[in-house]
């Protein structure tokens, strides 16, 4: 579980009372797809003819242009978290970073959940050093107007997604 018992209203849209903009939102979301774009190669591998975790990608940034509802995007990403089921290591990984990063739609906390994965996903390939230069190159890609807000996630919850953010 990477949702923490407490939300950081930071981390709440502005329609449900939180202070997160739709535009930080959707960065958030752009965010969260493009660390779990970086591992797709993972799952593809395993199951190249199994397009549901690039789908729920494709959803997610259809999303941010107002061209999904959430809901629909939101089913994709459980479609990619379906497509991990019966799967191991770096390939199961994968697809629920798709699917996390899908989800972001509904609940933008979420992010994280994506970037986890994808790290998880690069240490089960490549061990600890490989997901360490993941998560930095993942820090790399966030937008400057949410990276302090990310950074400080990532330390509030890093014991919810299994330390990958200092480990």
């Amino acid at each position: 579980m990477i949702l923490p018992p407490v939300r950081d209203p930071r981390l709440v849209t502005v329609r449900r009372g939180g202070a997160l903009s739709d535009e930080h939102h959707h960065l958030l979301a752009l965010w969260a797809a493009a660390c779990a774009e970086r591992v797709l190669p993972l799952f593809t591998a395993e199951r190249p003819d199994d397009a549901r975790p690039a789908e729920a990608l494709a959803a997610v940034r259809a999303w941010t242009r107002g061209e999904l509802p959430m809901m629909v995007t939101r089913a994709a990403g459980g479609h990619a978290m379906g497509a991990a089921r019966d799967l191991r290591g770096a390939a199961r990984f994968a697809a629920y970073a798709a699917g996390q990063a899908a989800v972001v739609a509904h609940v933008a906390e979420h992010d994280l959940g994506a970037a986890a994965y994808a790290i998880k996903a690069v240490r089960a390939a490549d061990g600890l050093d490989a997901g360490r230069r993941e998560r930095d190159a993942q820090r790399d890609l966030l937008p400057a107007a949410v990276r302090d807000l990310v950074l400080e996630d990532q330390q509030r919850r890093d014991a919810l997604c299994w330390s990958v953010f200092t480990a």
